[in-house]
């Protein structure tokens, strides 16, 4: 009898164990909110998109036309904003441009401008934007501007100002906002 009740406890023990293994790996695909907040936060990249609890929100090149490209394991590394209500307008966001699309596992995801919003996995604090500019899964992630467009690094440029006694080279920086 002792033999059986050990026998049963490790087998509740182990479906335990698989599935909260399933509910990690389906929250993996895209936390679900029940209406997100989308919000304004000025960081290294400028004024840029962000999630309720202040991660960087991305766009990614490859969608077209307000749908997702991103699927499977492109999902895993970079989970879309997912809701079952209307996203919310945070602090320096436009109502208006938020929205909704149906992804193709007929999930909605938060779109800002018509841009599907993703988080990036390896943004493990507010912040942080380490997917900016990336090409993985074959195109540019961008961080997400007020206007809805991708902002991308300020760019390096140098400039020359020549004067008959010394020549100067001094760099500046610029944002370029596509």
């Amino acid at each position: 009898m002792q033999h059986l009740r050990l026998t049963f406890a490790a087998i509740v023990t182990a479906s335990l164990g698989v599935a909260g293994f399933l509910l990690v790996g389906t929250n993996a695909q895209g936390a679900v909110h029940s209406g997100a907040t989308v919000s304004l936060r000025t960081t290294k990249l400028g004024a840029i998109l962000v999630d309720s609890k202040g991660h960087t929100l991305y766009l990614f090149g490859k969608d077209k036309r307000g749908k997702s490209a991103c699927t499977g394991t492109c999902a895993k590394y970079w989970p879309p904003v997912i809701v079952l209500a209307k996203p919310t307008a945070g602090t320096g966001v436009k109502a208006s441009l938020l929205g909704t699309t149906r992804r193709p596992d007929g999930r909605k995801q938060v779109t800002y401008n018509h841009h599907p919003l993703y988080g990036f996995a390896l943004d493990k604090r507010a912040g942080q934007a380490n997917g900016e500019g990336s090409t993985a899964f074959g195109a540019r992630w961008w961080a997400v501007s007020a206007r809805g467009t991708a902002v991308t690094k300020p760019v390096l440029r140098t400039t020359t100002t020549t004067t008959t006694a010394t020549t100067t080279t001094t760099p500046t920086t610029t944002s370029r906002y596509p």
